[in-house]
């Protein structure tokens, strides 16, 4: 399955309603903490299927965070803890 197949697919899973809805909690929160943050998009992530580690959702936090959660960075970071199944 090429990446391009597998970005259509997450793309269909993450609608843009689902994404601004986590992006608007992520932001509420304050992302004071990266392990609040990371369990904000473990349990996304959980709700839709996924499992992810914890360290890897606090590496990903932390990178939503420094792009100022924006939603192209919190897609991609998404993309890649669901891949990391």
């Amino acid at each position: 399955m090429g990446r391009s197949v597998v970005r259509m697919a997450m793309k269909e899973r993450f609608t843009v309603t689902e994404l601004c809805a986590l992006r608007n909690d992520l932001i509420q929160g304050g992302m004071v903490d990266s392990r609040e943050a990371a369990e904000l998009l473990q349990v996304f992530l959980a709700g839709r299927g996924y499992g992810v580690s914890q360290a890897a959702a606090i590496d990903a936090a932390g990178r939503v965070e420094m792009a100022g959660c924006s939603l192209p960075v919190l897609e991609r970071e998404l993309e890649g803890l669901a891949l990391v199944m």
